[in-house]
């Protein structure tokens, strides 16, 4: 197969995409068995995987989106996999730890530094426009 486009990121969009239906068929699972079709009613369970989704769709974009950036201006392979490898880390302890009934709070907790993480040394180094 002949490379044309950002791979590497597309690797990890992928893979982060895939997260997300695996997020949304949790929640509808639950909106079935509870028959909730708007909200989450008083059903915290719901409304728990409602925010383990949200959470990931509030973060993972702007990360790919920065993630892309880097590999569009030449980053070494090296450092866009262990970005990408760190965001999706970040993203699955995240959703595991806050997701579960009685809440991981050092896995939810280590999810975030590790997304946030990913987010700004990415940011940092396209505005100071250093290669990693």
């Amino acid at each position: 197969m002949m490379e044309s486009g950002p791979m590497i990121t597309g690797l990890y969009a992928a893979l982060a995409a895939l997260m997300f239906v695996g997020l949304s068929l949790w929640v509808i699972a639950r909106r079935m068995g509870t028959r909730i079709s708007l909200g989450a009613g008083e059903d915290k369970a719901l409304e728990k995987r409602m925010r383990v989704q949200a959470n990931f769709v509030e973060y993972t974009p702007i990360a790919l989106l920065l993630i892309l950036l880097l590999e569009l201006q030449s980053t070494p392979a090296w450092a866009l996999h262990a970005l990408g490898l760190a965001l999706l880390a970040g993203r699955v302890m995240h959703a595991y730890g806050f997701g579960r009934k009685a809440q991981i709070l050092i896995l939810r907790q280590a999810g975030m530094v590790t997304t946030l993480s990913v987010i700004a040394i990415a940011a940092i180094t396209l505005a100071l426009g250093w290669i990693l």
